[in-house]
């Protein structure tokens, strides 16, 4: 049994595989197996793939036909050995020393998940700028979640920390004893929201650390994230989380509040940031439709919001139409400054005007202050 299985999901990522897969390969913990899942990629990644597994006898192969993110994650985990599982995406990097820490602090902690604070990166004119990303970033007491053994059914507000798969390690005992899957819905679409649900409800050992390990790439144009169509997919994953608390009644009575605050949180963005244009009215409707059905159901719990984020929700309720009609000047903005459109002071000015707007004064500052005195993680 090696220590640790890492699970790399791979669609034609030959642009950015080597440098992934050479950044597993160099890890300081060397007792471990690297499973990359090619999912039907029709690039040069399987041929990469077979350089590097002829090269080191750590690499294990498994070629399938396309069949989407879930299934590709949920093959990799059947095949793991090792006594913990890693998740990389294939067009992200690792410090060295991450899996050797992870591994460590969750043997002297006899935890079922350790998750660490990430990086995201974008390769700019030569150079990678890396800009700092706190698991407890949209929390006001942070340092609570830190350095310290955590059971979820304790202190739920675990469930407002920031939503990953990739930024930790997973007892796999715990994965296959709870029976914990990846939704396996077409593409990759959000099934990261149902595997972090799953594993913060079932966990009962779970620790955050207050140093970045994970570098997330945010300039690849075909991730799914870039992808303004996948209107709907969203919603089916949360119907997927939904269906998993509906069948235990212990969890769902605990966790459905929380549950529909990260409903709350993501559809919001979705809103804001992700979805095109043309289907932000269609989707607004839909937004309030399933949030009154909640309410009326006695599942939403307005207390677990931020006083603007239940102002907020209280309007796309009562007419989500008008709701829309309001938000036009700000999307508009969005539209405009995404990607890195326009004069960088006028973009930076608008996006600071959308901040305070979204989130408020506080978390604005707060976030200002971060890029300014540490955003590289220093």
């Amino acid at each position: 049994m090696p220590k640790l299985s890492v699970v790399i999901p791979i669609y034609n990522v030959e642009r950015y595989l080597r440098e992934c897969l050479d950044s597993v390969l160099a890890q300081t913990l060397k007792d471990i197996e690297i499973i990359c899942v090619d999912d039907g990629s029709t690039d040069s990644s399987p041929d990469i793939l077979r350089e590097y597994a002829a090269a080191d006898s750590r690499v294990k192969v498994i070629s399938k036909p396309n069949s989407g993110y879930g299934h590709t994650m949920n093959t990799g985990f059947d095949a793991a050995a090792g006594e913990y599982i890693g998740i990389v995406e294939s067009d992200d990097v690792i410090p060295e020393d991450m899996f050797e820490v992870l591994c460590r602090e969750a043997d002297s902690n006899n935890c079922d998940v350790v998750k660490a604070d990430f990086r995201t990166f974008i390769d700019e004119n030569g150079q990678r700028i890396f800009t700092l990303r706190p698991l407890t970033e949209a929390v006001r007491d942070p340092e609570r979640f830190y350095r310290r053994v955590i059971d979820p059914a304790q202190e739920p507000d675990v469930f407002r920390l920031v939503m990953n798969t990739w930024s930790g390690i997973y007892r796999t005992e715990f994965l296959r004893g709870s029976n914990i899957r990846h939704n396996e819905t077409p593409g990759a679409s959000f099934q990261d929201n149902g595997l972090f649900f799953q594993t913060m409800a079932l966990a009962e050992r779970v620790m955050f650390l207050d140093r970045p390990f994970y570098m997330l790439r945010r300039d690849n144009a075909a991730s799914s994230v870039h992808n303004k169509n996948k209107v709907w997919a969203l919603c089916e994953e949360y119907d997927f989380i939904y269906d998993f608390l509906s069948s235990r009644k212990e969890l769902f009575d605990r966790l459905i509040g929380y549950f529909w605050l990260k409903r709350y949180h993501n559809y919001a963005w979705s809103y804001d940031e992700r979805i095109g244009a043309e289907f932000r009215e269609e989707f607004i409707r839909r937004f309030a439709e399933e949030f009154r059905g909640a309410r009326d159901r006695g599942e939403l719990d307005m207390s677990l919001l931020e006083k603007r984020e239940a102002a907020r929700l209280e309007r796309i309720m009562a007419d989500p139409e008008e709701f829309h009609r309001r938000e036009l000047p700000w999307l508009q903005i969005r539209d405009e400054t995404a990607g890195g459109k326009g004069n960088p002071i006028s973009r930076y000015i608008r996006r600071t005007r959308l901040c305070v707007h979204d989130q408020g004064l506080w978390y604005t500052i707060k976030h200002m202050a971060r890029r300014l005195t540490g955003g590289d993680g220093k």
